[in-house]
């Protein structure tokens, strides 16, 4: 695929010596969505916001759709629109002036039509004539979100957009992001809502102290470095594990009425098929067993912890 972003060598250490970004390396292709999950003080709104024309680079290159951030900036924010984690909207400011005076700041031909569905999207039509300072919390964060869309962009960022929003937002939300991505928008997102990159996102990075420890397809992430459970319920309680299972690694629970497996999904050392007949001959009587998969979220924080 394409790529419409191309971030190399990227780093960024402040006055203080703090150093936010450390040698990021990453392509972003045209149409995808990529979230960036890490902890907070990690890097991702550094990353945006350098790549943004926000936050200036110590070194390293960035470009998007081939111009670069730095020497060709009016090209690249054009083609840029960014939610940011603030609520940063003039008080006084209508919804309605708020947006098309964000489309004028790009450069953009007056599009009446487009704006009125952008704000029917996001259930903002009936607000249009309101001012800022009238509206919820969560309205404000549509605003915000119109705002971004404006001038029609060709990379969207989203940093932490439902952080603290109604759920009925949430879902609006990514309503929007999924006919976005059909109309060749290409997104990435940073969010503490796991759930929402494994449900919504392509591809997963994850960064950590300023390091994006890495990029991956989100079904290969949950495949190569994701963890299975084997779970088996017992007909009678046990008080130790038969010594034909000791080689497992199995564990009892402290009533002795359940056995667990835990494997990683990659590891092909040991077939659970074996570990299967090793169990079924051992002599425990079993009335039930499952396969509990783990989450984007356990991969994340053991990630994390790894490093």
């Amino acid at each position: 695929m394409d790529s419409i972003i191309s971030i190399k060598d990227l780093s960024k250490i402040y006055n203080t010596g703090f150093e936010a970004l450390k040698n990021v390396n990453l392509e972003i292709n045209k149409g995808e969505i990529i979230a960036l999950l890490g902890p907070n003080g990690a890097g991702k709104t550094t990353l945006i916001s350098t790549i943004c024309g926000i936050v200036s680079p110590s070194s390293g290159t960035v470009t998007v759709g081939g111009f670069d951030i730095i020497s060709d900036f009016r090209k690249t924010r054009e083609m840029i629109g960014l939610v940011p984690q603030e609520l940063t909207l003039g008080a006084f400011d209508t919804v309605w002036s708020t947006i098309r005076f964000s489309r004028g700041l790009f450069g953009s031909k007056r599009d009446d039509a487009y704006l009125e569905q952008l704000l029917k999207d996001l259930s903002l039509y009936d607000k249009k004539d309101s001012e800022i300072r009238a509206l919820s919390g969560g309205m404000k964060r549509r605003v915000l979100i119109a705002k971004a869309l404006s001038h029609n962009p060709k990379v969207l960022f989203l940093d932490e957009p439902t952080a603290g929003v109604d759920v009925e937002l949430r879902k609006d939300m990514w309503k929007i992001v999924n006919k976005l991505r059909s109309q060749g928008v290409t997104i990435i997102l940073t969010t503490h809502y796991i759930e929402e990159a494994e449900e919504i996102a392509d591809r997963v990075g994850v960064i950590n102290n300023g390091e994006l420890l890495l990029v991956e397809q989100k079904e290969h992430l949950m495949e190569s470095l994701g963890k299975k459970q084997l779970v088996i319920d017992l007909k009678e309680s046990v008080k130790k594990i038969p010594p034909s299972l000791d080689k497992y690694n199995i564990e009892l629970t402290d009533d002795g009425m359940q056995i667990s497996y835990t494997y990683v999904v990659k590891d092909e050392e040991v077939e659970i098929s074996d570990v299967l007949n090793e169990i079924s001959n051992s002599g425990l009587l079993l009335k039930d067993l499952k396969i509990v998969q783990s989450s984007l979220e356990d991969i994340f924080v053991d990630l994390v912890k790894e490093k």
